[in-house]
This record gives structure tokens, sequence and C-alpha cells, in this order.
């Protein structure tokens, strides 16, 4: 049987400046002429690769050691999904330095958020997390789900139960969404040893999705993304993450470019979809977001450091004063 391929497609380009910071893989279909039909419709930016409610807020915390950024826990706490200590990295071209030792816990149904200004290393933290090659990991350690996140390759860890969502998503001409969705949850469905789903029974299961996201069916005939309206590319992602169901789910600026009632929809999507075992890790400039999604903790990030962690009042100091109070320095 022929080893499967993926499409890991990030945005139109890996420059840092223009660099999408999501990804998702499109098997392609194992008859040869489709595989090559599919490989012309995808765009020439995608690059080809083998292989519930918060509970009581922590004090805010001061940048430190390690443990002086943990989440506090105690007995019967939900399980560590994601564990991040001092990680570091550079962009791979340059060697500039951009992560100077991140350290952050994520456990079973919790909701973070980052947030930070411009250029504080949010989208790099991200991008580094879901494996993106414009960035070198230098130091440091990430444990996902008790394994090494750094070993794995980017398609494994979304295999392993880790999703991004693209900040400005990518459009694919000629590749409809139902085509696009079922090829990627049975790359995952093969990757864990289970049978694949014929495209009767992939429309049943994915149904129950387009409920849970309040999505119209028709979108499942159009090209991914073609012609969609800001609100619906970021819904358009949202199913996604509903049918892929993955364990963390990181939003990077989920918000950007939605008018309120836009961002209501998409707010409301994500709820639905969080239970006691995943969780979300947000990354936004603006309370606004937090305001309809609410996390347990708001993480400042800022020079390549989590500086403070704390409860969302955080946020409303950020909203009154700015990043001032917040510097690393």
């Amino acid at each position: 049987m022929a080893t499967a391929v993926f499409y890991l497609h990030f945005a139109s380009t890996f420059s840092r400046t223009n660099s999408i910071s999501s990804f998702s893989y499109l098997p392609l279909p194992k008859n040869p002429s489709s595989t090559s039909a599919v490989r012309r419709k995808l765009p020439s930016s995608l690059g080809l690769y083998s292989s519930p409610s918060p509970t009581p807020s922590p004090r805010t915390r001061a940048v430190g050691s390690p443990a002086a950024l943990e989440t506090e826990a105690g007995e019967g706490d939900p399980k560590i999904l994601l564990e991040v200590r001092d990680l570091k990295a550079s962009i791979a071209e340059s060697g500039e330095e951009i992560l100077r030792g991140v350290n952050l816990t994520i456990r079973e149904g919790q909701v973070h958020a980052i947030m930070g200004k411009n250029g504080s290393g949010k989208s790099t933290f991200s991008k580094v997390l879901v494996g993106h090659p414009d960035y070198v990991v230098t130091g440091g350690t990430v444990i996902f789900k008790g394994e090494n996140l750094l070993e794995k390759e980017p398609e494994e860890r979304s295999h392993a139960g880790l999703f991004m969502s693209f900040q400005t998503p990518v459009e694919i001409p000629g590749v409809s969404n139902i085509d696009f969705l079922q090829m990627s949850y049975n790359a995952k469905r093969r990757k864990l040893d289970l049978p694949e789903l014929s495209p009767i029974e992939f429309f049943g299961f994915l149904s129950q999705k387009l409920s849970a996201v309040n999505m119209n069916p028709s979108f499942l005939n159009r090209n991914v993304n073609e012609g969609f309206s800001g609100g619906e590319k970021k819904r358009n992602e949202i199913l996604q993450l509903a049918v892929l169901e993955a364990d963390l789910a990181i939003l990077d600026e989920i918000d950007s470019g939605l008018d309120i009632d836009a961002l209501q929809d998409v707010a409301k999507a994500v709820n639905g979809l969080l239970t006691q075992k995943n969780s979300i890790l947000m990354i936004t400039h603006y309370q606004r977001l937090l305001d309809y999604i609410k996390p347990k903790y708001v993480h400042i990030m800022d020079d390549g450091l989590i500086v403070k962690t704390g409860d969302i009042s955080i946020a409303e100091l950020l909203e009154e004063g700015g990043y001032k109070a917040f510097s690393a320095e």
C-alpha cells in the first residue's frame, strides 16, 4: 500500500512578514489520476510533505522561574495536556531568537489566552508548537499528552490531536469543502488504524458537526474558503476543528477581521465544542474576544517571554493602561 502523502498548508508564503500561522492536512487519493488532479487544484503556496464555565481564578504572577508561571494545581485537578518548559526558538534563516524561554501549562478542559503587542512572539509560539519550518527550536521541552511534541513531524502533531486555525484562511480553488474534510478525517482514522468512512457514512458524521457550528450544508459543495466572507472563513475553520475533534485547538487571532455579529457566531461555535477533555489556547490583541470565549487564565507575552499570568482582570488592565505595566524589562 502506498504511503499516504499530505499537503501541509501554511499561508501563502513562509516569510516572516507574510506567513500564515496554521495548518491542516490534505491526504491525496490513492488513485494516481485523482492525485494528479488534486495537485493541480492546490495552490503552489502549499508545501508538500511526506512522512466549561471558568472556575475561581489564580493570583496574578510575575515572571520568574518556571514554577512561578505554573497554574495552581491540586489533588483531583484535570490531567496536564500541554506542558511547555523554557522553550526557545529562532528564525531558521536568520538565526534571530524570538522565543527566549516560554513556560506554559494547559490542563484538560481549560481555556487559555495569550495577549501581547505585535512582535512579542505570540504567533511564533503557536507556529513552533505545530512545527512550522520557518523556526528552529534551540532549547526547552514541549510535552503534549505525555509525549515529546518536538520529536514529531507536523502531520504527526495534527494526528496526535493538535489543531491550529488560520489567521487568514487560505483559499483552495477546485477542492470542495466536503472532499477536503473527508480526506482529512480519513487520514486521521488511518493513522489510528481505524477503517475509513465511506462518503455516506462521513456525511452522517458531518451533519452533526454542521449543526454544532450552525453552518449551512450548502457550504460543503463550495471550494475551500473560495469567495467566503471573513466570518464564513473563520466558521469554516471551526468546522474543521469539529471534524478533526482535536484535543488542543490553537486559535490565532480568530477575531481578526470579524464584525460583532460574526464574532459572536464564531465564539458560540467554539464554546459548543469545548468539553472536559479538550482545551483551547487563544491568541488575541483584544479583550472583546474574551467576553465571548471565557479563559481561565490570561498570559501576557513580551519580548519572547510570558511575563504575567492571571485571570481575565489582566485583560481589563490592558484595556485601561496598555502593555507598559507588563514589560519584560
